[in-house]
């Protein structure tokens, strides 16, 4: 095929589209122009995406030197945008100020451009005459596009090419190539023939790993996260999970892993292993205000190699409820130490502490937990922890003063998918807990479970508006009311349930004969926003929250129900949205009057 550069004859039945941008003293107007023969308005807009110098001619700070560059640029990539098209006998002018740019020396750039034309003359669409690649894998899936009287685009030869050689890659031969491609174009008749022969190689096994760039970090614990999988047959997903597991320790700040260049003894495949160590410590912060919850300040302090084996400590410390008119402050403090690659590169053990003081409105709460248990990563998306731990907690309320001792087995799994989890358009989020307790003394056995479920949707370009969904359960289960620990029971009201309604307004009135105001054993909260971008940085929220809690079944008549809405602002920063919500109550009767929340990050 000639990719040389044709300057076009005359045109006509022109396609124009112009641009007309300032670009400083140099460039003090540029006019552009691309012309097609006829009207074409999908290959217009398919070679207009390419042209460098469409994007030079907008940008303001452009001066003519990066113009004269874009438009010599322009000749190969305008040809390969048709050739994507399936057009192999296309002719493109450019023309500055009416001279060919190709004619132009480097050396005699011109100090200003008034214009820059491109001329296209597409030519036919080409079709396949024949299509081949070969020897393939048994489960290669070529694309529908290569194939014979199929329009001939470059994409699908390239597309085709890659697949086939990826699929030889899974199926373990690492090295696998093209070994011959021929394409030939038969101008008269307007078609194109394609073979190519693959070259599949021996199928490989993995070796040994080469690792460097570790100071802090032992090389015998950076293996074991590694987990670089020596002895098996290659696997792409198998060093795609070696990076991965290296870039979620947070250890590192850059990880590159290479394959080396040939196979050792004929079938084993070596890896090379760079790493950049990240700082050791780090530090951060969070705040939340709200006229129902009050203000809440919270901070952690992390280290990420505590004993040079990848140990990460984390010590986290919050303050909410500051300011607020019922109940008082309160405060906690948590310690967290997790080592990577236990017993497995995707299993972490791990140890944590807390201990709080809470004021509610209906008790007053001093305690403190112990557990350890391990983590495992199950895939990008599905990770689960379980462990064994012991609680203590001393309430206090108007009946007097009780004593909670229990042991607890700990267990979780998380589902995320969603494409930005600070800020979701789209994807799914789960988190189910449970946690069966047994207890010591006056204190209930039981079990308690509760689970988070996030949906998002995004609609119209770059998804300018959001439709999100969020769906809340829980219960105790196993143990009477009043032997369960207080702060395993479920309240509803305030920013992280029903937005509008104070928080924690509604509860259960069972103990001490209906007098005494305390959480329910079962819960449910639902919340539905749709967010719409206004500009690139602002935008806005419709949201809908409701909540029921009950002492004894889910949706019985012994149950309450409440419900608040309201609108909000968001302004996108690098560290997350920045969210103001106002809302009021709707249905119910544990509020009155409009509530003020204003925090980082999406409501959920």
């Amino acid at each position: 095929m000639d990719r040389g550069v044709v300057v076009s004859a005359r045109l006509s039945a022109s396609v124009i589209v112009f641009v007309a941008a300032c670009a400083g003293a140099a460039l003090a107007e540029t006019e552009f122009r691309l012309e097609l023969p006829a009207p074409d308005a999908a290959l217009s807009r398919a070679l207009s995406q390419v042209s460098l110098s469409r994007e030079a001619a907008g940008n303001k700070e452009a001066d003519a030197q990066d113009l004269f560059g874009a438009a010599r640029a322009d000749y190969a990539r305008l040809i390969g945008a048709l050739y994507d098209e399936g057009r192999y006998g296309g002719t493109v002018s450019i023309l500055i100020d009416g001279r060919e740019a190709a004619t132009i020396a480097p050396m005699d750039a011109p100090a200003r451009i008034g214009k820059v034309e491109i001329r296209v003359d597409p030519g036919p669409v080409f079709r396949f005459s024949r299509a081949t690649i070969g020897p393939l894998a048994p489960v290669t899936q070529l694309p529908p596009s290569f194939r014979v009287s199929e329009v001939a685009r470059s994409s699908a030869i390239v597309a085709a090419t890659g697949n086939g050689v990826s699929a030889w890659r899974d199926a373990g031969h690492a090295k696998a190539a093209v070994a011959r491609q021929t394409i030939t174009a038969d101008h008269r008749n307007q078609e194109l023939a394609a073979e190519i022969a693959l070259d599949p190689g021996p199928q490989a096994w993995f070796g040994t790993l080469q690792m460097t760039g570790n100071e802090r970090l032992r090389s015998a614990r950076l293996a074991k996260i590694a987990g670089f999988p020596s002895g098996e047959v290659f696997s792409p997903a198998a060093l795609e999970e070696v990076r991965n597991r290296l870039r979620r320790t947070g250890i590192f700040s850059a990880v590159t892993l290479t394959e080396a260049d040939t196979l050792r003894d004929g079938r084993l495949l070596d890896g090379e292993l760079t790493v950049v160590e990240a700082k050791l410590r780090r530090l951060g912060f969070g705040a939340e205000v709200s006229t129902s919850d009050g203000g809440k300040l919270s901070g952690y302090w992390l280290h990420r190699n505590l004993l040079g084996g990848g140990e990460k400590l984390r010590l986290d410390a919050e303050v909410s409820g500051v300011g607020v008119g019922s109940g008082g402050t309160d405060y906690s403090f948590g310690a967290r130490l997790d080592r990577p690659a236990t017993f497995s590169p995707d299993t972490a053990a791990f140890l944590k502490t807390e201990i709080a003081r809470e004021h509610e409105d209906d008790y007053t709460l001093s305690g403190y937990g112990l557990s350890f248990g391990l983590s495992h990563i199950f895939s990008a998306k599905l990770s689960a922890e379980a462990g064994i731990g012991y609680e203590w907690a001393k309430i206090e309320d108007g009946a007097g003063e009780l004593i909670y001792r229990q042991m607890t087995f700990p267990m979780s799994a998380t589902w995320e998918n969603r494409n930005l989890p600070a800020d979701a358009t789209r994807g799914t989020y789960a988190k189910l807990d449970l946690m069966p307790f047994y207890g010591l003394g006056t204190t209930g056995s039981g079990a308690r479970l509760q689970g988070d479920f996030r949906a998002y949707r995004g609609f119209g370009a770059n998804d300018r508006f959001v439709l999100a969904g969020r769906a809340q359960i829980g219960g105790v289960f196993g143990s009477d009311l009043a032997e369960t620990p207080r702060d395993y029971l479920f309240y509803s009201g305030g920013g992280g349930t029903v937005r509008g309604q104070p928080y924690q307004a509604l509860g259960v009135r069972e103990l001490q004969g209906g007098t005494l105001h305390t959480g329910g054993t079962r819960f449910v909260g639902l919340s539905a926003e749709l967010r719409a971008g206004v500009t690139e940085k602002i935008g806005v929220v419709a949201f809908y929250d409701a909540g029921y809690i009950s002492a004894s079944d889910f949706f019985g008549d012994g149950g309450d129900w409440h419900s608040g809405a309201g609108l909000g602002l968001r302004y996108k920063t690098p560290i997350g949205p920045i969210r103001l919500d106002v809302a009021a109550p709707v249905d119910g009767s544990t509020g009155d009057g409009p509530q003020l929340y204003l925090g980082i990050g999406q409501a959920f």
